[in-house]
C-alpha cells in the first residue's frame, strides 16, 4: 500500500521537461537557462513556461535558448532574440505596453463593471416598494378562501 501511495505522489508530482541530454555541462550556464526557460511561455501548450512543458517545439525552443547561451549571449539578449521570432506572446509575463493593454487591464475593467452592475441592481433592489399591507377587502378574500379549504 505504501508503494502505491508513493508512486501516486511521484506521478502527480509536476515533472520537469528538461530532458538529460538537452542540459549543459557548466551548472552555471545551465541554471541561468532554467531561470529563462521559467520566463517563457509553450506556445503550444500556452499555460506552461518551456520549462515544464513536453511539446516538441518547447525542447526546440529550450534548446535554442542554450545555444543563445553557449554563445556567449546575455539572458536580455536570448529572450528577446526569442521575442523577434514569436513576439511578446512567447513571455509569460509580456510587457505593459499599448498591443498588451487590455491584457493587463482587462481583469480590472471586468471587476469595475461587475462591481458597477451589482451596485445598480442592489439600488434598483432597493428602489422597490415594501411590503404593503392588505387592505380591508383583500383580507375578507383571505378569510374567504381559506374558510373554503378548510370545509
Amino acid at each position: 500500500m505504501k508503494v502505491l501511495i508513493a508512486a501516486l505522489l511521484l506521478m502527480s508530482a509536476p515533472a520537469a521537461a528538461v530532458l538529460p541530454d538537452e542540459m549543459l555541462a557548466d551548472p552555471a550556464l545551465e541554471a541561468r537557462a532554467r531561470t529563462i526557460s521559467r520566463d517563457l511561455r509553450c506556445v503550444v501548450c500556452q499555460n506552461q513556461s518551456i520549462d515544464d512543458s513536453d511539446a516538441p517545439l518547447a525542447r526546440d525552443l529550450r534548446l535554442v535558448v542554450r545555444e543563445q547561451l553557449t554563445l556567449g549571449k546575455s539572458d536580455t539578449e536570448t529572450i528577446d532574440y526569442l521575442v523577434t521570432r514569436y513576439g511578446n506572446f512567447v513571455l509569460l509575463k509580456p510587457p505593459v505596453e499599448p498591443a498588451t493593454w487590455a491584457l493587463w487591464l482587462g481583469p480590472f475593467a471586468v471587476l469595475l463593471g461587475g462591481g458597477a452592475a451589482l451596485i445598480a441592481w442592489n439600488r434598483r433592489r432597493s428602489a422597490l416598494p415594501a411590503d404593503i399591507p392588505l387592505s380591508e377587502s383583500e383580507l375578507a378574500q383571505v378569510a374567504a378562501l381559506s374558510q373554503d379549504e378548510t370545509t
